[in-house]
């Protein structure tokens, strides 16, 4: 049954514990993750899925505080399984653990709503020290990962400035460029204008390209310059 809770409202679990759910194909790592957090006093186990499916009927039963998530389900993407949590829980805080380290495995988890991004390297027990950094605040990423963000982000830093293409920006990018500025989700702008997930991806992946930018950030600052964002 649908939870009667109120998302918008962080609620707390009734013991103060972290409530922490597993979304992993392999049985042999979820049930090690599931395992270490039983065994936490401080973690509440809300429970465990194979599959995208699974995740996704789950999700609404209970409120959680964070959602450990693989990116490669046999069903399809985890990225969906974390746009879900986000819009079903505000609150919750998703964390990849996932064999894929590349850049647009990590820039598309971020997307989504990722706020950590763990590569399997990492042993169960680390794996809950990391989920109590996540729901205190912090944003766990694996070391190898973090280079390569900081390697990206230099290159962008002497990169020579982009002139951007606005004048190309089809209608339907705009009204996705704008929701995306007012903070909605992607999820929430799928659900806006009545289309896929993956649609509304495609949409921002065309968005970036003309505008020669490779961030959220940087799509809106460019946006804003060029006088796109004024119109309502």
């Amino acid at each position: 049954m649908p939870s009667t809770l109120d998302p918008s409202v962080p609620a707390q679990s009734p013991d103060g514990s972290v409530r922490v759910a597993v979304v992993e194909d392999d049985t042999a790592c979820r049930f090690s993750f599931m395992q270490a957090l039983e065994s936490a006093p401080d973690m509440r186990l809300a429970w465990g899925a194979a599959t995208q499916a699974h995740a996704l009927l789950l999700l609404p039963t209970e409120p959680l505080d964070v959602l450990l998530v693989d990116l490669g389900l046999p069903d399809g993407s985890g990225l969906d399984v974390i746009a879900a949590a986000r819009g079903f829980w505000p609150h919750c805080a998703p964390m990849v653990c996932t064999i894929f380290g590349d850049e647009g495995h990590v820039l598309a988890a971020i997307e989504a709503g990722a706020m950590g991004y763990l590569l399997k390297d990492a042993v169960a027990d680390a794996v809950v020290q990391e989920v109590r950094s996540l729901h205190a605040g912090g944003s766990p990423i694996s070391p190898l990962v973090a280079r390569k963000l900081l390697l990206r982000a230099q290159a962008e830093v002497s990169a020579p400035a982009p002139v951007a293409n606005a004048a190309s920006l089809s209608v339907r990018e705009l009204e996705v460029l704008r929701l995306v500025a007012r903070g909605h989700t992607l999820a929430e702008v799928a659900q806006a204008l009545g289309v896929t997930l993956h649609t509304t991806r495609t949409f921002v992946r065309r968005i970036y390209a003309k505008l020669q930018v490779s961030s959220r950030v940087d799509a809106i600052n460019k946006a804003t310059q060029q006088g796109l964002l004024d119109a309502p």
